[in-house]
């Protein structure tokens, strides 16, 4: 049975100063939960319905409290409107943040300011989905562990390292190394007819500011996605995980 102070935890890890005072996020539904558990990462406590398949596991991830309740009671604790038969909270992971270097060897990703959660998670399946493991982030950029983030993630949270950091002194040593700096600009030059590297380092910018002025400064290669026909009247921007998403798959069809 959850208890009143079970529940009362979890709904305060809704708020960034908690999760970062107890060193916690919430996850939920199968999808979710079951990916972190076959990566490795080990609950502080689990609940879940009847209806819920445990996963096979390693002896000893699942060492930790876990309540069997009713999807009344799973209600009662939820983040989400409409709860998935587990939740669990897990540690928050510690990443050493990738050299500046590490740029000239392979892809990263790189996000100025993106604020909505939703946006960002879709931002970490996206990096999934393309095979880059590293997305570092400005301070301003969204909480990766925000609830809504975490679910937008879809489980690609497991194998991405999410950083944050003063992006601009990341891209300043990175520039140092001859590292390639791309961002998408109004200004850029067509993606699909612009020399592509293997590697470097992808600025996505602010959903509605895009690349800051003093990040644009860093920026060696300007990137502009056209639409089409060209002259026709469409949308004035694209949303910045779909913009991700379209740069992201022309540089892994370069490579």
């Amino acid at each position: 049975m959850l208890s009143k102070a079970r529940i009362k935890q979890i709904h305060s890890l809704e708020q960034k100063k908690y999760r970062r005072q107890e060193g916690l996020f919430v996850a939920e539904g199968h999808k979710l939960v079951g990916e972190l558990l076959t990566a490795g990462h080990r609950p502080v406590y689990l609940c879940h319905t009847t209806q819920w398949e445990v996963p096979s596991l390693d002896s000893g991830t699942l060492s930790c409290p876990i309540d069997i309740v009713s999807e009344a009671e799973l209600k009662s604790a939820s983040l989400l409107q409409h709860p998935q038969q587990v939740l669990a909270l897990f540690p928050l992971p510690q990443w050493e943040l990738p050299h500046p270097q590490t740029g000239t060897e392979r892809l990263i990703l790189a996000l100025d300011g993106v604020q909505d959660p939703g946006n960002l998670g879709t931002i970490c399946r996206l990096a999934d989905w393309f095979g880059i493991e590293d997305i570092v982030c400005s301070t301003e950029t969204a909480d990766i562990f925000n609830p809504k983030a975490i679910q937008a993630t879809m489980g690609a949270i497991s194998r991405i390292r999410v950083h944050y950091t003063n992006l601009h002194d990341f891209l300043s040593e990175a520039s140092l190394h001859s590292t390639p700096i791309y961002g998408t600009f109004l200004d850029g030059l067509n993606i699909y007819e612009r020399p592509l590297t293997p590697h470097g380092i992808i600025v996505m910018g602010n959903e509605g500011k895009g690349i800051s002025h003093e990040i644009e400064t860093l920026v060696t290669d300007k990137l502009f996605i056209p639409s089409y026909p060209q002259d026709r009247p469409t949308t004035e921007s694209l949303n910045v995980a779909m913009a991700t998403a379209i740069t992201c798959a022309e540089f892994r069809r370069r490579g």
